[in-house]
């Protein structure tokens, strides 16, 4: 539902006839909250398959959906708010379309999972953080609680008001009534501040218990905050609510592929491939809280199939009208609990085929509920810095610049670009005058600097050794390594106790 919210804002394939985004055309609305509808059904079905095909196939504790991030760049930054971005809905899907297919080449010969091992590890966590600012400016915006709005003066300012209140051409500036919408405070009493009380008590559920106690409140029609307004929209709204189990066609959304003869599609490919690159992160934490990534070659059994599963739900994710598909974060819910095994993503899976009739309920959802849940996520998202390297400013100002870029810019994209182009700016010149000199010029604090180095596990994945029968030279190297690593730990545990053992007098020798 917050996925099918998101997206929606895009427009989807409907259209706007003039250039003011439509904010208060009745009918473009309708049309929206159509797509919205679509979209629901379209994000449960692409989750309940590719959660189930994660499971089967790659034997991972890994729920599936479209991604919280990528879906903000595509409605925002590619299609644009009511379709006022570079290209159409139906270019951007098929564009995410072609993506699906290239991700699954690069993943069969191994590249995607050793590009994701190359990323300097405070870019990934800052980038992560980023990802969780964005989420959170995007619940206080219009889309969500609707606390920050448009301002002439600045750029953002307070928001909160009804929509009666707006700049006359200006929607979502207001014009008076700042912070006096019932709707908001409800969403931020109850959808927010209810739903951290109740995980400072680790009530399960927690988020989902916000987001439905505002939604019921918000169905009955008589009050100040309802989503069923007597208004031609609000009807339209409650007489698809009334079904409450029904099966939707999404014929809004549905195999909506626009071409458009190669131009616009293609040149949106290469932004989504490195959100995709970004979120594969997610995966690969996922493995290492299951206990199941090696430390060493930071790779995991299964990786392979895993990508496929995941470039394969991109193509058909598309057909239905939604963003790529990727690993949720929330799987490390299932994870802690003892989900160790494809059985929970299957199990996953089967919950979201349940969600599929019940739609219309799902759809009646207003965006003051999910706006508290996604701020929620976001702070939850920003705890990924606390590990990011502040000790040396090479690493620190990098991190920083992609943390800070990412909300700001309102794009992925730029603070990706920025924070990866700073980091090799940065440490690019201190690595060039070093081996000029011969290392005799060397920053002061470099002992600080963070190691970066390309990991070791090849580039070549498992089925194509197995193909041609370098699986078992592989196995030896690996079993050599391991060797020595074991030899390594017992020699510096000996080292460690022999220090432990030192006289004073001994300790004073050695330092001088």
């Amino acid at each position: 539902m917050v996925n099918a919210s998101i997206i929606s804002d895009s427009g989807g394939t409907c259209v706007c006839p003039t250039n003011d985004g439509c904010i208060e055309d009745a009918t473009y609305s309708a049309c929206v909250d159509e797509v919205r509808n679509d979209l629901i059904i379209s994000t449960a079905a692409i989750s309940a398959l590719a959660s189930c095909l994660m499971g089967i196939f790659a034997n991972l504790p890994v729920g599936m959906a479209p991604g919280l991030g990528v879906n903000a760049y595509l409605a925002y930054s590619v299609v644009g708010f009511h379709g006022t971005g570079l290209i159409s809905y139906g270019q951007a899907m098929s564009a995410v379309f072609l993506e699906g297919w290239i991700f699954l080449f690069l993943s069969l010969i191994g590249v995607r999972q050793w590009l994701v091992r190359l990323m300097p590890r405070s870019l990934v966590l800052a980038i992560g953080a980023g990802i969780g600012l964005f989420i959170a400016m995007v619940g206080l915006s219009p889309s969500g609680l609707g606390v920050i709005g448009g301002n002439k003066t600045n750029f953002v300012g307070l928001g909160g008001c009804k929509a009666s209140d707006f700049e006359t051409g200006l929607p979502n500036f207001c014009a008076r009534g700042v912070l006096q919408n019932p709707a908001m405070w409800l969403g931020i009493f109850l959808g927010g501040i209810l739903t951290v009380i109740l995980m400072l008590y680790r009530v399960r559920g927690a988020i989902l218990i916000g987001i439905f106690i505002v939604s019921i409140i918000s169905w009955p029609r008589p009050t100040a905050v309802t989503y069923f307004p007597h208004t031609p929209q609000g009807d339209a709204r409650f007489d698809y609510f009334k079904q409450v189990v029904t099966f939707h066609r999404i014929d809004k959304v549905g195999n909506v592929l626009d071409y458009a003869y190669g131009h616009d599609w293609v040149s949106a490919s290469p932004r989504k491939d490195e959100y995709k690159l970004i979120f594969c992160s997610t995966l690969y934490s996922m493995a290492k809280l299951a206990g199941l990534r090696d430390p060493v070659t930071l790779d995991f059994e299964g990786s392979t199939m895993a990508y496929c599963v995941d470039a394969f739900s991109i193509s058909i994710g598309s057909l239905l009208g939604v963003s790529p598909v990727t690993a949720f974060i929330e799987s490390a819910t299932g994870i802690s609990e003892g989900g160790k095994t494809g059985i929970a993503a299957i199990v996953t899976g089967l919950a979201f085929v349940v969600c599929v009739f019940f739609s219309p309920i799902f759809a009646s959802i207003p965006p003051w509920a999910t706006g508290g849940a996604l701020v929620i996520v976001g702070s939850l998202m920003i705890r990924n810095l606390q590990d990011v390297n502040w000790d040396y400013i090479g690493d620190a100002v990098p991190a920083f610049i992609t943390l800070i870029v990412i909300p700001l810019s309102y794009n992925l994209a730029y603070g990706v670009i920025a924070g990866i182009l700073s980091y090799m700016t940065i440490n690019g010149i201190p690595w060039v005058v070093t081996k000029v000199s011969n290392g005799r010029i060397v920053p002061p604090s470099y002992r600080y600097a963070e190691e970066w180095s390309v990991p070791p596990g090849g580039l070549i994945p498992r089925w194509i050794l197995v193909l041609t029968g370098r699986a078992q030279l592989n196995e030896a190297v690996d079993d050599r390594n391991a060797d020595i690593r074991r030899s390594s730990s017992v020699d510096t545990t000996s080292q460690e106790h022999d220090k432990g053992n030192e006289s004073p007098t001994g300790m004073v020798e050695k330092e001088i």
